[in-house]
């Protein structure tokens, strides 16, 4: 499988907010070789603390062998504006103070997010793509893209996904991010800052992931007579730790703030008016134990956008179903590109 890692810089991008970022560099990564198939490129937008290489957190799903075979259909994707791993974001150098920007990196949003990845796909000078998919905030990466450029895509997945942030979520983020105040570090704004903050915000974070479900499937203690030392505490630090080693507690609070701001309506008429651009053939797929986005969000996707249908994955992972339960993924892929292809789609 031929996989090509490269980058594009944006000498400015204004952003939503009114502010402009200069020097923007964007990270991303080809699978397979777009020349070969330029009609059925399949762009993949990450999750919240992913980046560019989907064969690694998305595997049985993209990679040699599965429903997104590069070797078949070219893979795209694009670390995320504000990220961490190769894109413009906090932990960068502001070009007009020499210092990373930190806590002064500028509010962005989705519609910001859509735009980087747009300027990608006119640098691989890709007319169209056949499938554009995303699990939680990559779903709104791709409502965003394909409202802001109709016709981007022939086809969307939308998976474990809302239309717009809940006043749910946003306490969700909000305690994250007071987890992030309470370290002194953090506000101190030193590279290295916030850790002990990220690791509990990430602990939090697993929470909405997860589920009741999940944690009494997976973290059952062997013994009754326990007084500490118990599964679930261990695994709550353990993934804390584990999110320090390879993110930043500065990305994860502008993050954050796209996260809240989430909202296809927003200066648009409102959701449904905003839903019912969308040209693209989109498949909504909800999980039916997801408490942080419920599944009655994703009927909500699908009864709004037109040309849309539903479809549900049952696991007992919650939100995080949809990285785990690729089984079922595949089929609920299978069975609607079979039906666009009955229906005299390509």
């Amino acid at each position: 499988m031929k996989v090509i890692e490269s980058n594009i810089q944006i000498k400015s991008l204004p952003l939503e907010c009114g502010e402009m970022l200069k020097n923007v560099n964007v990270r991303y990564t080809v699978f397979g070789d777009l020349k070969s198939n330029p009609s059925k490129i399949i762009w993949v937008c990450h999750a919240f603390t992913a980046n560019s290489e989907p064969v690694d957190w998305w595997p049985h799903v993209v990679g040699e062998g599965f429903i997104f075979d590069p070797n078949k259909t070219p893979v795209v994707c694009v670390n995320i504006l504000g990220s961490c791993y190769g894109t413009t974001g906090p932990m960068s150098i502001n070009p007009d103070t020499g210092k990373p920007y930190l806590l002064s990196f500028p509010l962005i949003t989705f519609r910001d997010i859509a735009e980087v990845n747009q300027r990608v796909k006119e640098r691989l000078e890709i007319k169209k793509i056949w499938i554009l998919t995303g699990g939680s905030i990559g779903a709104f990466q791709a409502m965003e893209w394909e409202y802001m450029y109709p016709g981007t895509a022939e086809n969307a997945i939308l998976i474990a996904t809302t239309a717009k942030s809940s006043p749910w979520v946003i306490a969700f983020s909000q305690s994250q991010r007071l987890a992030l105040l309470a370290d002194q570090s953090f506000k101190q704004q030193v590279v290295d800052g916030g850790s002990e903050g990220l690791k509990a915000a990430r602990s939090i974070a697993l929470l909405s992931y997860r589920g009741r479900s999940s944690y009494n499937l997976t973290q059952q203690d062997n013994s009754e007579d326990l007084l500490d030392g118990f599964r679930a505490k261990t695994y709550q630090t353990y993934q804390g730790e584990k999110l320090v080693k390879r993110f930043d507690a500065y990305t994860y609070y502008t993050l954050l703030g796209a996260l809240d701001s989430h909202n296809m309506g927003r200066k648009r008429g409102g959701l449904e008016k905003a839903l019912g651009q969308i040209k693209a053939k989109t498949l909504v797929v909800g999980i039916d134990s997801d408490i942080l986005f419920p599944v009655e969000e994703q009927k909500q996707l699908a009864a709004l956008i037109p040309n849309a249908t539903y479809a549900e994955i049952h696991s007992s992972f919650c939100h995080d179903g949809f990285l785990i339960e690729h089984e079922q993924l595949t089929k609920i892929i299978r069975e609607f590109l079979v039906r666009k292809k009955q229906n005299g789609n390509t």
